[in-house]
């Protein structure tokens, strides 16, 4: 069977970013290679998602079996770039040839291989141009929890509420949250997407009008979009109610140039506490100060000019968290809001109403 490595290659990264390197099941390292009818569809999975590529090929041949995903992209990776691959499988061994290079590699059998099924039964169809899916993501998984024992914020909250597709990020400390109009409306719905499955998708979805149908289902949830299929299960937990978080009626406000202040709590955050990251933020007429101290009694203070009236604030937060959502948006502009200097501080952008990002303060 031979395929040119151009058209390989990209579909064979997509696929193998989610094979475990070192894993109890030896299959789980392997791709499923299945070819016929002109097609190539290469799969791959971790037994909580799976991803499917299809491939346009001009081969006749039937082909199935696994291969290492890992010594198999290295290999196309390593090849001259407009290679012509020729693959040959016999009895549990697979050629690899190109040119004047050959590679025997071991394979396994495909009738072994955990194929990942949709579920059948009530399910929710959705469908969004791919960037803005993508844009959505990427406003919120920056606040996902990192192998956090309260295992549902390692993940994703997707919700479908009337018209809108809402997603919500938080660790417990701060909270994401960004909402997209669908063009129908549906019966609300949840479901809690695992953290490995974000990064993929970003990693994954283009930058393009083109749709992406994502189908919510009893304990799965499955992405369709070009020639990819991505199945994933969920987390099975309950996500914090984030209406209750996100405050309305913060008073003290003020709109700020977002890279001013990114720059400005960049230098700050030098000489913070390094365990704490720990900032204050010191608002009085037409004026914010960020001070950060050290437990080497160092300081640092930056001054910008806003315009501000309302009452004098000083609260504190941990920097990295602002610098994230900062780094996260690309407005010019952005709101800063705060009730009083033990409530927690709101971010939302002059362009964007529904996007709302919220901070926990802390005592420094």
């Amino acid at each position: 069977m031979k395929i040119n490595r151009s058209v390989l290659l990209k579909p064979l990264i997509n696929v193998t970013g989610i094979v475990e390197r070192r894993h109890t099941l030896p299959i789980l390292s392997n791709l499923l290679l299945e070819a016929n009818n002109n097609k190539i569809q290469l799969t791959a999975t971790d037994l909580e998602m799976q991803i499917s590529l299809s491939i346009d090929s001009h081969t006749q041949e039937a082909l199935t079996t696994t291969i290492s995903a890992k010594k198999f992209l290295d290999i196309c990776r390593a090849l001259p770039e407009d290679s012509e691959i020729d693959l040959v499988s016999k009895d549990s061994r697979m050629t690899v040839k190109a040119g004047k290079s050959r590679f025997n590699l071991q394979t396994l059998p495909a009738a072994d291989y955990p194929v990942m099924t949709k579920v059948n039964g009530d399910s929710v169809l959705i469908q969004l141009p791919q960037i803005e899916l993508k844009r959505l993501l990427k406003q919120v998984e920056f606040a996902m929890a990192q192998q956090d024992i309260r295992y549902y914020l390692n993940g994703l909250l997707l919700e479908v509420d009337g018209n809108k597709l809402n997603l919500v990020g938080t660790d417990g400390h701060r909270l994401s949250f960004t909402s997209a109009t669908l063009n129908q409306s549906y019966e609300k719905n949840n479901v809690i997407l695992p953290r490995k499955t974000v990064i993929e998708l970003i990693k994954l979805l283009e930058d393009n009008d083109e749709e992406v149908t994502i189908e919510i289902a009893a304990g799965q949830v499955n992405f369709a979009f070009g020639e990819m299929r991505l199945i994933s299960k969920v987390i099975d937990g309950k996500f914090p109610d984030y209406n209750r978080v996100i405050p309305t009626a913060h008073s003290n406000t003020f709109t700020v140039n977002r890279m001013a202040i990114l720059t400005a709590m960049q230098r700050a955050s030098i000489l913070s506490n390094e365990k704490y990251r720990g900032i204050r933020m010191v608002l009085s007429h037409n004026n914010i100060k960020l001070i950060s101290t050290n437990t080497e009694q160092e300081e640092a203070e930056e001054e910008l000019e806003i315009t501000y009236a309302q009452e004098s604030l000083d609260i504190g937060f941990n920097v990295t968290y602002l610098i994230d959502v900062l780094n996260n948006t690309q407005q010019e502009n952005i709101n800063f809001s705060f009730a009083d200097a033990n409530s927690s501080c709101l971010i939302t952008l002059p362009e964007d109403d529904d996007y709302k990002y919220v901070v926990m303060p802390m005592r420094i």
